[in-house]
């Protein structure tokens, strides 16, 4: 008897996850929209990795995320969870693939508060081995970022 097997080369790596702390400002007002997305080494936004606020009437006050996403409007339900208040802090699961990192790629934390200022890079940083475990200092509502392998 002959068996064959067939096997396939292909690079199936899953992407990794990580914990994704926010801690935000002492600010006063409603809760921020934040949204977290994987920038390509050409400076365009390639994926969103998470929303904070699940009220899409908003997802337009976060300006350039609103370029690329409203144009394709793609279903973000599995990654968004409620938006976040001054003062507080929230922790959330974000998907990034491997072959992302150490390759020009960078992460971006946009935010936006009704009646309020909006932050194209309140946080951003280059996605490389070190940096993805440090702590990033934010400009704007954030007060700053931390990451880990989960």
């Amino acid at each position: 008897m002959l068996v064959l097997g067939f096997y396939s080369f292909t690079n199936n790596v899953d992407p990794i996850k990580y914990k994704c702390m926010v801690q935000m400002t002492n600010y006063t007002g409603e809760g921020a929209y934040i949204v977290i997305s994987l920038i390509n080494p050409k400076g365009d936004y390639e994926e969103t990795l998470y929303v904070q606020g699940d009220d899409s009437e908003w997802y337009n006050t976060l300006e350039s995320w609103w370029k690329f996403y409203g144009k394709k409007r793609n279903n973000i339900d599995a990654i968004t969870g409620a938006t976040i208040s001054g003062g507080e802090r929230t922790i959330s699961v974000i998907s990034i693939d491997d072959s992302k990192i150490n390759a020009g790629y960078k992460i971006r934390f946009e935010t936006a508060v009704e009646d309020q200022e909006y932050y194209q890079t309140d946080v951003e940083f280059p996605l490389t081995t070190e940096s993805i475990k440090g702590k990033h200092e934010g400009t704007g509502f954030i007060r700053y970022v931390r990451m880990m392998p989960n």
